[in-house]
């Protein structure tokens, strides 16, 4: 593709919200939708569809996600503050429509694992919910929640504390083989994808181009 066209930062300014918002969204390219469970003190479930998902480090082995402005409610990371644990659910490409309808304003009192046609599963002495048709389930305990005053987003951060996968997508170098997962993944806000492993590279040294590994 050729002939690139340029939007500076006047012409961001001057979208209109939901066009800049599907704009910007869409900048990342492909990214991994999680379901997130949590539940609030009173025992209410709430499932929502995220896709602001990162790695921050292996010891502890930390995750984070964005959380958007509180100018309405979140029960997301409002019973994330309350109860201090929440899980991370893969999204396969046969569920991908009702993990979306997750993303819908429900009220308080409705759980998105009911409203959605997911079922939930528990862990003995884990306060959130996990998400029985995934595939890879993460159980993660509050580490920090860090406010981002320059758009008044939230960085949330967990630790890892459980991992559920099949035990044949473990690679022997400890890498989870998530291409065989059929996992789906997502660009922008709503245009989901199958993803596709190419190839994997060896570890790059300044001496050597990589080469590709084998499984």
């Amino acid at each position: 593709m050729s002939n690139l066209h340029l939007w500076d930062k006047s012409d961001l300014e001057n979208m209109e919200q939901r066009y800049r918002a599907q704009f910007v969204n869409s900048l990342p390219g492909l990214k991994t939708p999680f379901l997130v469970g949590t539940q609030n003190a009173v025992g209410d479930t709430n499932l929502s569809i995220i896709s602001s998902v990162t790695h921050l480090g292996s010891s502890p082995a930390l995750m984070s996600m964005v959380m958007r402005p509180n100018t309405v409610e979140r029960h997301t990371i409002e019973n994330i503050k309350e109860t201090k644990f929440f899980t991370f659910n893969s999204v396969d490409i046969n569920s991908i429509s009702k993990a979306h309808q997750t993303s819908a304003r429900y009220g308080r009192e409705i759980s998105e694992f009911k409203a959605c046609g997911f079922n939930e599963i528990w862990e003995p002495d884990f306060e959130a919910p996990f998400v029985k048709e995934s595939v890879l389930q993460i159980g993660l305990k509050l580490a920090q929640i860090i406010h981002l005053d320059i758009n008044g987003c939230d960085l949330v951060i967990g630790e890892v504390v459980l991992v559920k996968a099949p035990f044949q997508a473990l690679a022997k170098d400890g890498s989870i083989k998530v291409d065989q997962l059929n996992l789906a993944s997502v660009s922008g806000l709503d245009r989901y994808h199958k993803s596709q492993k190419m190839m994997r590279l060896s570890y790059a040294k300044p001496d050597k181009m990589p080469t590709v590994i084998e499984e």
